[in-house]
């Protein structure tokens, strides 16, 4: 599982000119599932990701987490960060996770992020999206699940 996880002052997304999801200060985290992830990495992946302190407190220094400054999430499905490009120039997105797969382990992510933050949006799973948001530094984190030692 991969997460790019942007600290935003702002974001939404909108699908068919309509605004299906938005937050103000947080997190906009695009997920990408890929066949071999399991709810308990997806687990373990949310809570990396809400744990993570990347806020600035009144110091200037990033010590708060989502919570700390009651950010809220928006969270968009997102399988081109698997994308292979090592050969040619068009994308291979065979090691992203069937769409079933995806699905479920998308909506699990939402759920548990749901059960602590008080405020998570979405966009929407297999739909053309597009995708607003002023990041905040810009800063800007990506979790790997294998980077991080949880395939093994």
């Amino acid at each position: 599982m991969k997460l790019i996880i942007q600290r935003v002052r702002h974001a939404s997304v909108t699908v068919d000119q309509k605004i299906v999801g938005e937050i103000a200060k947080g997190y906009l985290v695009l997920v990408g599932v890929c066949d071999t992830d399991t709810e308990e990495i997806a687990e373990k992946m949310v809570r990396k990701m809400l744990n993570l302190r990347i806020f600035e407190d009144n110091e200037g220094k990033t010590n708060l987490n989502l919570e700390s400054v009651n950010g809220g999430l928006l969270i968009v499905s997102q399988f081109t960060l698997y994308a292979d490009c090592r050969k040619g120039n068009r994308p291979s997105f065979t090691k992203a996770g069937n769409p079933d797969l995806a699905r479920s382990l998308y909506e699990y992510v939402i759920k548990k992020c749901g059960e602590t933050v008080p405020h998570v949006a979405q966009g929407m799973f297999g739909e053309h999206m597009e995708v607003s948001l002023v990041n905040d530094g810009p800063f800007t984190i990506i979790l790997d699940s294998d980077e991080i030692g949880l395939h093994n």
